[in-house]
């Protein structure tokens, strides 16, 4: 739960038009599909790095390449197969490629890469296709027994009947993640970390049982196994390892590892992936936590990746996790931002507006830095996030640490591929304040993400004695929203001036305006009419900004007021509102501090997930004239490895010229692991 994503972003802060532009005539555009844009990121730097980083880079996104059939299979139990026979069917069509059948076969297929399964990567609501079961019957028949995915046993006739019940009707596994505490949220998703017949109360109980209150250094119960009923009908679990579930691609997983450490750049670095490689045979959770001691500790290396079983928003219930990787290396210019703010983390903490039992009184090992990605895998691809904070382990970071990072290079291809889009003149209320989004929200929404990661998410701590999952299906959305509060509540703090990180009093207004018309309003563009907010960050954004309405407004510190007939954000009182986030912040460290569910809970109920109607209907109007993606996501520079005449490896490129439906095949090609 320790990941801030672009959606926090794109409606408004990648709409804003930016001053900063390091290579004007890079393509950030690839593919426009649906409610998806799909861009490029440049990697800044990598020409200059030795051969021995290149290396390093290269087998660590080989790593990360292996891994990709792992969260197609956690998020569907048909997708791969599914996958399979869609991408011979794409490859081997020899019709009409002018029909209508043919174009929604080919949007349906780009958005099913897109969601790494049958599912909207965000929404979590299944995609319905445009063309025709006919269409689809027909083209299967056309394929030879010999290119169809058949099970083990399985008929031609039994794949076509289950595919037909998986793309056409809307009501089998309908919902990836359900998040909806009023029913059992295991049997309402249709995510593939449970087995049949398995319940949520038979899980809580099967943990409960394996859980000592009293253990201080709690492994991370279920964060890489299925749960799923034997043949008693007993819950059992089937672990993520090298001999158990997923065994093949982990294989490929540790050898690319494996070669990974023979170019580490120290020996902290080399024992860290030797750890990592261990966890990955084993699956054993204590061996995972002593990798993280290590990874978290390493603040020397420059290359540096995460890569395995890490954030748990794909678990209905919070504690299993998705499969990721990221491979990246510090930008050192952008980095002394982040080493400042890190330097400061303990006073941060004291000064931090919660009751001072929460707070940690002695913060050891934050360490952040800026990055520049250079390959995204598993959950982390197409769609990624801005900013990390692990380990996730809560005692683990009170003990030992955490690391920060903040993906600048992406964050920097959204903002490009956003200039002149209009967003300003149609959602912000004025000239003088899109001036002020203009002149300072590029480098505040760079801080917001600093201090979420860096500060929000390592600050607090919980009583002796309370559960980490106590919030359960409303965890992920509460630990968000803890640390966006901390980011907000200490943009606007004069320690930022006395630092020489801003250099304006006001300039923090440019992210309060912006957060505020993102969680009121413009986030609202990703939601389908009459459908309430889902996905975690999503809740957390609406949470905050409700909240924050309903609590000033005797004080009018913040309006929603009608301007030529269009409704906008009005903030009247900026000092008021940093308050008002500081009472909320107090809260919300309290209810995670005692595991308080209910009160957790009712926050979430009551402000994150209904939407106004009319004023939904409005901002989609709006945004419809604006012609602006809701969601955006990337295709990765391809590795192409030079050679010496003695068969060495003598120098690494980055190309960015593929395009989306060319990467996704080779990938499928290549990567085919499970």
């Amino acid at each position: 739960m320790k990941k801030l994503l672009p959606a926090i972003a794109l409606g408004p802060i990648m709409a804003i038009s930016l001053q900063a532009a390091e290579n004007k005539d890079f393509n950030y555009h690839v593919d426009r599909f649906a409610d998806i844009e799909v861009l490029r990121y440049e990697v800044p730097g990598f020409k200059e790095l030795s051969l021995q980083q290149k290396k390093m880079l290269y087998y660590l996104s080989q790593a990360a390449q292996a891994g990709r059939d792992i969260i197609w299979d956690q998020n569907g139990r048909y997708n791969l197969q599914l996958r399979h026979l869609l991408e011979k069917i794409y490859t081997g069509f020899s019709g009409d490629r002018e029909s209508a059948d043919w174009k929604a076969f080919d949007l349906y297929m780009k958005q099913v890469w897109f969601g790494n399964g049958i599912h909207h990567h965000y929404s979590n609501d299944k995609f319905t296709p445009g063309f025709s079961q006919a269409f689809f019957e027909q083209q299967v028949a056309l394929l030879p027994d010999s290119e169809l995915p058949l099970a083990d046993g399985q008929s031609r006739e039994e794949l076509v009947a289950i595919m037909d019940k998986v793309i056409f009707d809307p009501s089998f596994m309908a919902k990836k993640v359900s998040q909806d505490g009023s029913q059992d949220v295991i049997v309402a998703s249709a995510t593939n970390l449970y087995g049949d017949g398995v319940t949520q109360q038979e899980v809580e109980a099967y943990y409960d049982k394996l859980k000592d209150p009293n253990d201080a250094t709690p492994i991370s119960y279920g964060l890489n196994s299925r749960i799923i009923k034997n043949a008693d009908g007993e819950i059992e679990e089937q672990v993520y390892h090298l001999n158990g579930l997923y065994g093949p691609a982990i294989a490929k997983i540790i050898y690319w590892l494996d070669m990974a450490k023979s170019v580490a750049e120290n020996d902290a670095q080399k024992a860290y992936i030797t750890k990592l490689i261990d966890f990955y045979i084993t699956g054993d959770l204590r061996t995972f936590d002593e990798y993280s001691i290590l990874w978290a500790e390493d603040t020397a290396s420059d290359v540096d990746f995460v890569n395995g079983f890490i954030e748990s928003y794909g678990d209905p219930l919070g504690m299993t996790a998705s499969w990721e990787a990221y491979v990246n290396f510090k930008n050192k210019e952008a980095s002394a931002r982040t080493e400042t703010i890190s330097g400061n983390a303990q006073w941060f903490e004291d000064h931090s507006p919660i009751n001072p039992d929460y707070r940690k009184p002695v913060v050891k090992g934050v360490s952040a830095k800026v990055i520049n990605a250079s390959y995204l895998a598993g959950d982390a691809y197409p769609s990624t996030a801005i900013g990390i904070n692990l380990p996730n382990a809560n005692w683990i970071r009170a003990a030992h640490g955490s690391k920060s990072v903040t993906l600048e290079n992406i964050t920097e291809a959204y903002a490009m591929a956003s200039i002149g889009n209009g967003f300003n003149e149609e959602f912000v209320i004025d000239a003088p304040t899109s001036k002020l989004l203009d002149e300072y929200l590029y480098i505040t929404d760079m801080l917001h993400t600093d201090l979420h990661e860096c500060l929000g998410h390592a600050s607090g701590r919980l009583k002796p004695g309370v559960d980490p999952d106590a919030l359960k299906e409303n965890g992920s959305t509460l630990e968000e929203a803890r640390a966006d509060l901390f980011a907000l509540y200490y943009l606007a703090d004069p320690k930022l001036l006395e630092l020489g990180i801003l250099d304006n009093p006001e300039a923090y207004k440019a992210e309060y305006y912006k957060y505020m018309l993102n969680g009121l309003m413009t986030q609202l563009n990703r939601i389908e009419l009459g459908k309430d907010v889902e996905e975690a960050h999503m809740r957390n954004r609406q949470l905050i900004a409700k909240w924050v309405l309903e609590n000033g407004k005797k004080d009018k510190v913040v309006e929603l007021v009608k301007k030529n007939g269009k409704t906008f954000v009005k903030i009247n009182d900026y000092a008021k509102m940093r308050g008002l986030i500081g009472q909320l912040l107090a809260e919300i460290q309290r209810i995670k501090s005692e595991g308080d569910y209910k009160a957790g809970n009712d926050l979430v109920q009551k402000y994150a997930v209904k939407i106004d109607p009319k004023l939904h209907k409005e901002v989609l109007d709006r945004y419809s004239k604006l012609d602006i993606p809701p969601y955006r996501g990337f295709v990765n520079p391809v590795y192409t490895v030079v050679y010496d005449n003695d068969g060495e490896i003598s120098d690494i490129i980055l190309d960015y010229t593929e395009s989306y439906p060319d990467q996704m095949l080779r990938l499928g090609r290549e990567n085919s692991n499970l």
